[in-house]
Formats: structure tokens, C-alpha cells, sequence
């Protein structure tokens, strides 16, 4: 399914993003292995036992991530000229190996370029675990083509 032009986003409209995705062990292991991020919160299981979790947790910006691919199909797949920001993120509640992960963005604000040959669209992107807890939240904008005439 392509994204959307610039004039199909609607400010105030929310879209539930069909593709969920279940994190596993090895999915955080090579997100932190590809960062270098050496956290023994994330990696190491005895440590992290020790802490108010319990547990091992994912890598925050791996949930990001995953929640800003999730999106792309209903959003900006093949629409896109490029992602401008990301603002204002948050993780709320913790996401650990074999949660999964959805998301869903409601666009909050919209504007043509100056040229006016594109457009810039802000959307609040949220990403719930299985039991609807959010677990991250954070505002997207993008620079966004506008439909071919």
C-alpha cells in the first residue's frame, strides 16, 4: 500500500497501523550490537535481575524504531522526500523479549513549503505492547510529496 500524498494527511485524523511486530531476544541483541550499545540492562541477563525489572528490557530506540516502520506503510511509503525530526520521545512503561509491538499516528499539524511544491506533516506516533500499555510515544515530521498532477 503506498503513503500518502501531502494533501490526503487530514490534521486531527489517526491511523491504526495494521503491522505488529513481536520482539525477540535476538532482535534486540543486534539492534544494541549494531549501535554498540553496551547497556547491561539490555544484554545482560544477571544484571538486569537485579534491577526493578527483573528482566533484560529492549532497547528503547529499537521500540522507536520499530514503531516508525510499523507506520511507514499507511504514512509515507513512496511519499516521503525525508524525515525531519523526531521530537518529544518518551517510553513510559518498559517492553521486554516477546512483547508485541503496534503503533498508531495522528497527525497533528500541516503546511505547504514556502515554494509550495511540498508539504511538512507532524504526526503523534504512539506504540502499545500486547496488553495496550503505551510503551513509547513521540512526535514525526516529515517533508512530504505532493500528488503528481
Amino acid at each position: 500500500m503506498p503513503g500518502l500524498y501531502y494533501e490526503e494527511f487530514t490534521v486531527g485524523e489517526t491511523i491504526e497501523h495494521e503491522t505488529r511486530r513481536t520482539i525477540s531476544e535476538a532482535d534486540n541483541q543486534r539492534f544494541c550490537d549494531m549501535t554498540m550499545n553496551q547497556q547491561p540492562l539490555h544484554l545482560d541477563s544477571e544484571f538486569a535481575a537485579e534491577t526493578d525489572f527483573g528482566e533484560r528490557l529492549v532497547n528503547g530506540l529499537y521500540t522507536m524504531s520499530l514503531a516508525v516502520g510499523v507506520s511507514i506503510p499507511e504514512t509515507t511509503d513512496g511519499t516521503i522526500v525525508a524525515n525531519l525530526s523526531y521530537d518529544d520521545v518518551s517510553h513510559p512503561a518498559p517492553v521486554f523479549h516477546g512483547d508485541t509491538i503496534r503503533a498508531r499516528s495522528t497527525v497533528t499539524e500541516k503546511r505547504e513549503t514556502s515554494d509550495g511544491e511540498r508539504g511538512i506533516v507532524t504526526m503523534h506516533v504512539e506504540a502499545f505492547d500486547q496488553d495496550d500499555d503505551l510503551v513509547c510515544e513521540f512526535t514525526r515530521t516529515v517533508l512530504s510529496l505532493k500528488r503528481p498532477e
